[in-house]
């Protein structure tokens, strides 16, 4: 039997949420957990981990951070990976040298940390008082908080914990000299193998993106990029399906009666697996889903914090939540234009608010 786009979604869907687990569990099967400050109604990561992790509460990931074997890092983006994946993006050689008076003010923060065991950005700013800086924006930031982020990209600091959602620093243990050819190869081979796991089925175009976005978490290797796509390419499997090749692990199959839906609806994060991929996103529902938090409110279609709208493999369309006065509140938009006319459908919104309510802690969960 032939693969067709319709297996290619049912599989990206039911591999991504799979049975929810355990914290740690969960975030060892997805990988890397993307993160994102803006709460709407919380933050992407806990959306993310709702869906995986057994009586997952907002927060928890940040409760439970440092008694878990992960790290925060850049990876494809920022967010939260088990610490052997963080390990072979190190040691990182960043594109940019540091200047002479730069190395000084990085190694004397160095040794304040050292001596702290774990500060909060706003003591170590109290002690060199760096000034501002200007930021990418325009804007105006600080030029404490900046330094202590280039250290930890780095790889001289490392996120110990966080205090209310404040990044709490301290000191990363040396890691061994740059590797030498086939050992940085197989290292590069292994991340794209994360990539792949999280994010399969991938379109070519996505395949090649992700590994650009890998080579600014691994600067280091970015020459190799063009080696390492062509490895990936050999290594998985694939089909060519209306002009457009498909990646997936070779241990895997797109057809299996293994890769089971269940019919629940579900509110996803815009930076959720199964959504991430705005091409693979259009390909597979045939209408193109925006993140509008950075748009002006007057040029929205769907709202600041549009969360796509899943129904078992149908993306139905989509929901703004927000907590006011202690309450839950949402509208929603649908693809159609109206709400899909069936009762499985209402019913199975409602429980999904349930569990928002719980995830949420609100006296209606």
């Amino acid at each position: 039997m032939r693969i067709t786009l319709d297996h290619l979604r049912r599989y990206a869907i039911a591999r991504s949420l799979f049975k929810p687990t355990t914290l740690g569990r969960a975030i060892g099967k997805l990988g890397f957990v993307q993160a994102d400050p803006i709460r709407a109604p919380a933050r992407a990561q806990d959306l993310t981990l709702r869906h995986r992790v057994v009586d997952y509460a907002a927060g928890d990931l940040e409760r439970r951070y440092a008694k878990l074997p992960i790290e925060e890092d850049f990876f494809v983006n920022y967010g939260f990976l088990p610490r052997a994946h963080q390990g072979l993006m190190h040691p990182r050689v960043p594109r940019t040298a540091w200047s002479a008076a730069r190395k000084r003010k990085a190694q004397a923060v160095l040794e304040f940390v050292r001596e702290q065991g774990a500060v909060h950005p706003r003591i170590v700013d109290a002690h060199f008082a760096h000034g501002k800086i200007t930021n990418w924006f325009g804007g105006s930031s600080n030029a404490t908080t900046h330094l202590l982020d280039d250290m930890h990209y780095r790889g001289m600091l490392r996120i110990a914990r966080r205090d209310s959602g404040t990044r709490i620093y301290a000191v990363r243990e040396s890691v061994a000299a740059q590797p030498d050819l086939p050992t940085a190869g197989a290292r590069f081979d292994a991340l794209v193998d994360v990539v792949m796991h999280k994010y399969a089925p991938l379109p070519a175009a996505s395949l090649g993106q992700l590994l650009s976005l890998l080579c600014i978490g691994a600067p280091q290797w970015r020459t190799e990029r063009a080696a390492a796509l062509a490895s990936a390419k050999q290594r998985f499997d694939r089909i060519r399906l209306n002009g457009i090749d498909w990646y997936w692990p070779a241990n895997e199959s797109p057809r299996s009666g293994r890769w089971r839906l269940d019919g629940e609806v579900r509110l996803l994060t815009p930076f959720d697996p199964v959504v991430w991929d705005r091409r693979r996103f259009t390909i597979f529902w045939d209408w193109i889903y925006r993140f509008e938090a950075y748009t002006p409110a007057p040029k929205r279609k769907l709202g600041y914090y549009a969360l796509p709208m899943l129904w078992g493999d149908r993306m139905v369309g989509w929901g703004n939540l927000s907590v006011i006065e202690g309450a839950l509140r949402s509208t929603f938009g649908y693809v159609d234009g109206n709400a899909p006319r069936n009762t499985a459908f209402h019913a199975g919104l409602e429980v999904e608010l349930t569990r928002m309510n719980r995830f949420l802690g609100l006296a209606n969960g």
